[in-house]
């Protein structure tokens, strides 16, 4: 349901803005229960400028103008992404299995983006793709600092992010007062799911998940997503997806559950970080 109060939220305040309360709020409750990882901090820096504030205000700049069910059905490419840079960059291998269902989520985001409905969507569309680059290339750096754990780069991420994203809001966006006193109190709710329930509370059961449970048994969960945010984008936004719509996030949805699929699956070390941080 993110992108869902994403896009709602977008109505009353600009996208980076509120990415920028979103991450600040989540810091300032989850900074009291993670340590100062001092000797990563220069490298978190850097996943936090390209994971967190270019990747997620690509990702929300493209809300604007498309629909969230879309969104959340695009966004999934980034585990896809994410693997075929760690291939380039970690010289990781992946078996034909995950190589297959990596083809078959591109091919269900292209038929998607090739429908006449989106022709002249296609700039947001490369957005959330831009986005996911960006996200993936962020993971593979996330790789090298797992040592300190999940949750504790989630928070250093958040406290570094906030901000780059404020500056970032000031200097492409502008209005920030007149938002400030025009926002009812269901733009400061939404504000506060993403940043406290989502962000905080959302991160936090991901990770204690995590540290009891091997990767490849709860990673299924977030196939859940675009199915919610479609649905919720239908009653909560009063989105139609278009039937090629459906059928390609089927596709994606498929090739993407197919690519995380694996025969074994060890089950990590308490506190170890997951192979690819969550997504919206």
């Amino acid at each position: 349901m993110g992108f869902v109060f994403a896009k709602a939220g977008i109505g009353q305040f600009p996208p980076i803005f509120l990415l920028a309360f979103r991450f600040g709020l989540a810091a300032l409750v989850m900074v009291w229960f993670a340590p100062l990882p001092r000797e990563e901090m220069p490298r978190i820096l850097l996943i936090s400028l390209i994971a967190g504030a270019v990747s997620y205000s690509l990702t929300f700049m493209a809300l604007r103008d498309i629909d969230a069910s879309l969104g959340t059905i695009l966004i999934q490419l980034e585990g896809p992404l994410a693997a075929l840079l760690a291939v380039v960059f970690l010289k990781e291998k992946i078996t034909w299995l995950r190589g297959l269902g990596i083809a078959i989520a591109f091919i269900g985001a292209v038929v998607i983006a090739g429908q006449p409905r989106l022709e002249g969507a296609l700039w947001p569309i490369l957005l959330v793709v831009g986005g996911g680059v960006t996200w993936a290339s962020g993971q593979v750096l996330a790789k090298t600092v797992s040592h300190i754990g999940g949750f504790r780069l989630m928070t250093w991420i958040a406290v570094l992010v906030t901000p780059q994203l404020f500056i970032a809001s000031f200097i492409f966006e502008d209005g920030h007062m007149a938002v400030l006193q025009s926002a009812d109190w269901k733009g400061w709710l939404i504000v506060l799911y993403l940043g406290l329930g989502m962000t905080a509370l959302g991160y936090s059961i991901w990770y204690r998940l995590i540290a009891r449970y091997s990767v490849n048994q709860v990673s299924p969960v977030l196939l859940l997503v675009p199915v919610i945010g479609v649905i919720g984008g239908m009653a909560v936004l009063g989105e139609q997806p278009t039937l090629i719509t459906l059928v390609g996030g089927a596709i994606v949805i498929a090739g993407v559950g197919l690519s995380t699929w694996e025969r074994k699956s060890p089950r990590p070390v308490a506190g170890e970080a997951p192979r690819d941080l969550p997504t919206a």
